[in-house]
């Protein structure tokens, strides 16, 4: 019996040390983002058999002989989100992992407090450049196309989001101009304008000029239309054209003769419409005009920042934004079998698996949870419950320690009574 003493004792004192130790590590990380604490399991190393009656279940009829950690398990729970006032703070609302890469080797974290750094590469606080899909739109110091969103590629294709400091918008020509209005019955000349965008990235306008024709072959109305490009101060004019158009009874437009236009090296297409969907002739005083222009002036970069959909989006001083990178989310098939590196970093294990991305009924790959920007993870430990485990704990570990005292304190006097 003393000797079942010592082993109970003993194998307590290890077991409550390693469940303090471990609740200690929660406690000093109640504060860091993206924390996921651990609790401590336990199981009976064997016992010994009082009885052997059928009528007595096994929790009668035997006496444990000691303990040991059975396993260290993560604590699976999400941590409450907190607001912040940066748009790269990314918190998942659910399952999944930010990839993070130092050196060669990639880590997970669910701590999403990612910057700028002053390369503009996208990475944690301490360094690790975050890992997502490029969406492949620069080359050099320029923005190559506009993009909308960024479906991810393979787990395999993932790379550092890198970002040049210097980035351009390019300038995209005017090619196509719609006018809309209602030039009346001829009374007086009627102008419209519209603003176009040449290939050099300045600003012209582009100006119709219709007056009534002087023969007119009835039924209907006959127009003259002279279209000109020119420098917003008027200083320079690129190009003239002129054409005729002709109406119904009705005032809708049936003829233009009106097609195209040189603006500073760049065609642009006029288009006027047919029917009532564009320009129309119609007796009333209320003469209106307006227009429609593709193409946009070029800009510069003014900075990045990360949307509620995990893209990196570039926004330019023309007032365009496009997506260059989404931040990639990564799962997998056992969570618990992480190895934890840090306080918020762990590796993949034989016990983890591979990361995975999950997939949308087409096959595309998706994040596979919701992300919040502006806002970061908290720890998932909650103070209340690992202070009253870690009183428990030490009482367990003050009572083994006890056992142990008592146990040498018998065999002592049992020595005694021999001698």
């Amino acid at each position: 019996m003393l000797t079942q003493a010592f082993y109970t004792g003993l194998s307590g004192l290890k077991n409550s040390g390693t469940a303090i130790d471990a609740i200690s590590d929660n406690i000093a990380n109640v504060n860091t983002v993206g924390y996921r604490g651990y609790d401590v399991e336990f199981s009976s190393m064997f016992e010994e058999v009082l009885a052997t009656s059928g009528n007595i279940d096994s929790t009668q009829n035997s006496v444990g002989m000691g303990s040991q950690v059975q396993v260290t398990s993560m604590i699976a729970g999400n941590g409450s989100l907190t607001l912040t006032d940066r748009s790269t703070d990314l918190a998942i609302n659910g399952d999944g992992w930010f990839g993070i890469q130092g050196n060669s080797n990639t880590l997970y974290t669910r701590a999403g407090n990612f910057t700028f750094d002053v390369n503009s590469d996208l990475v944690t606080t301490d360094g690790y450049h975050v890992m997502g899909t490029l969406a492949g739109n620069i080359e050099g110091e320029l923005l190559t196309k506009k993009v909308d969103t960024i479906a991810l590629s393979d787990v395999s294709q993932q790379k550092p989001l890198n970002f040049p400091k210097v980035l351009t918008y390019p300038a995209e020509p005017t090619a196509n101009v719609e006018f809309l209005g209602n030039i009346g019955f001829g009374e007086q000349d009627i102008v419209m304008s519209s603003s176009v965008i040449d290939s050099q990235n300045n600003r012209n306008k582009l100006e119709l000029r219709f007056s009534i024709a002087e023969t007119q072959v009835p039924p209907g109305t006959q127009w003259n239309v002279s279209a000109t490009t020119q420098s917003l101060d008027g200083s320079v004019n690129y190009d003239t054209q002129s054409g005729t158009i002709s109406f119904d009874e009705k005032g809708a437009l049936v003829s233009n003769s009106l097609t195209t236009i040189d603006n500073n090296g760049s065609m642009v297409n006029i288009n006027l419409g047919e029917g009532f969907t564009g320009i129309v002739s119609i007796d009333s005083t209320n003469l209106t005009s307006s227009s429609v222009a593709d193409g946009n002036i070029g800009g510069d970069l003014i900075g990045y920042e990360v949307n509620k959909n995990a893209e990196v989006i570039a926004t330019f001083t023309n007032g365009m934004q496009s997506s260059v990178g989404k931040v990639a989310v990564f799962h997998f098939q056992n969570n618990q079998g992480l190895e934890r590196i840090d306080s918020s970093k762990f590796s993949i294990s034989s016990n983890s698996g591979d990361a995975i991305f999950y997939q949308d009924s087409e096959g595309n790959n998706i994040l596979g949870t919701d992300i919040q920007n502006f806002q970061l993870e908290n720890s998932n430990i909650k103070m209340e419950v690992s202070l009253t485990e870690l009183i428990v704990h030490q009482r367990s570990y003050d009572a083994n320690s006890k056992s142990l005292t008592t146990a040498d304190e018998m065999m002592q006097k049992a020595l005694s009574m021999d001698a």
